[in-house]
């Protein structure tokens, strides 16, 4: 899991990068929670995401945002941490310029940052949101949602009200030519400490469903 550095809009952005396993691979890219409440790509949650798009061969990408260990700027309100997205996934494809295929997967704010970076960059056609923070940031950019993709909520969760993303979910599910998965984790608070396996094994499951070659959503 080499350490990189490369150019974000306000210096350098620090990042691990497994390049891709075969040509024309996939690309994923990770994203962190809020950096103000101790968020970095060295999360658990954002290491796993990780770990699973990596070990299905794509080429995978998490970073720190702006402010956030060796990467430089300070914290912006998640302005400009949009745009750190944008330029480490224009990075990640510098590289891997024949992929056909991009993923963003976020952890809470991070899941914020990646549904907005969606609205932008129609190759993503793919997405894992785990806790967006539906009850804190106004989502109603997501009109129309572009990509398909799914939402992980744990039901124990005090800081993302379950209810919240459940309204989410269902204002996605009445748009057209898109499918919104959505698995809600029994007991799992926000950081799900004692379900990450249960965590994982959703996205494991989606990820199965979406790789598929008979999979209906394209």
């Amino acid at each position: 899991m080499p350490s990189v550095i490369f150019p974000g809009p306000e210096g350098r952005l620090e990042g691990r990068f497994k390049p891709a396993s075969r040509p024309r691979a996939p690309v994923a890219m990770i994203l962190h929670p809020h950096s103000q409440g101790g968020g970095t790509m060295n999360d658990r949650i954002v290491q796993r995401l990780y770990k699973t798009f990596a070990d299905r061969g794509f080429a995978t990408l998490r970073f720190n945002f702006r402010g956030v260990g060796r990467s430089q700027g300070s914290f912006d309100n998640g302005v400009g941490e949009l745009s750190d997205a944008a330029s480490a996934l224009d990075w990640v494809q510098s590289i891997h310029p024949e992929a056909q295929t991009t993923w963003i997967a976020g952890v809470s704010f991070g899941a914020l940052i990646g549904m907005q970076l969606l609205m932008r960059r129609p190759e993503i056609r793919g997405f894992i949101s785990v806790a967006p923070p539906a009850n804190m940031y106004d989502f109603s950019f997501l009109a129309p949602c572009p990509a398909s993709g799914i939402m992980i909520q744990g039901l124990a969760d005090t800081v993302v009200q379950p209810a919240a993303v459940q309204k989410l979910v269902d204002k996605l599910r009445t748009q057209k030519h898109i499918t919104i998965h959505h698995d809600e984790i029994p007991r799992a608070n926000h950081f799900f400490e004692n379900e990450l396996e249960e965590l994982m094994s959703s996205v494991d499951n989606y990820l199965d469903f979406r790789m598929s070659p008979d999979c209906p959503i394209k």
